[in-house]
């Protein structure tokens, strides 16, 4: 039997101990920023319904700059469509300084409407 075998399948190192062979899992001193919202819901996403895949992206290091490239990519999107549905309705700063209540409900709604497709479009895909 080898001492230290690499699985090309799960694309990790595994040392033998005994009879059995055990990765080799180190914790990553990477430090990487905090997440967002949208990297955090990502996350839980992975967690509960892909576990091999959060597992081994886990493993490889590779999960937490997809969760941070998602969480960028996520609220790129938001701001973007915020700003096009804000135009395409017209509303202006003028609108904002005379009938604000207006302003920000149109605001919220075209704010809340932005996440819920980004969420199903980009988070939960």
């Amino acid at each position: 039997m080898k001492d230290y075998i690499y699985d090309e399948q799960n694309r990790l190192y595994y040392t033998r101990h005994g009879d059995i062979y055990l990765p080799e899992l180190a914790y990553s001193k990477n430090d990487y920023p905090p997440l967002g919202k949208y990297g955090m819901l990502r996350k839980i996403y992975l967690k509960e319904n892909f576990k091999v895949q959060y597992n081994l992206m886990l493993m490889n290091d590779t999960l937490w700059p997809h969760l941070l490239e998602v969480d960028q990519q996520a609220h790129e999107m938001v701001e973007t469509m915020v700003t096009q549905m804000a135009k395409a309705a017209g509303l202006t700063e003028k609108m904002k300084s005379t009938d604000l209540m207006r302003w920000v409900g149109l605001m919220n709604n075209f704010k809340t409407a932005a996440e819920e497709f980004v969420l199903r479009e980009v988070v939960y895909a």
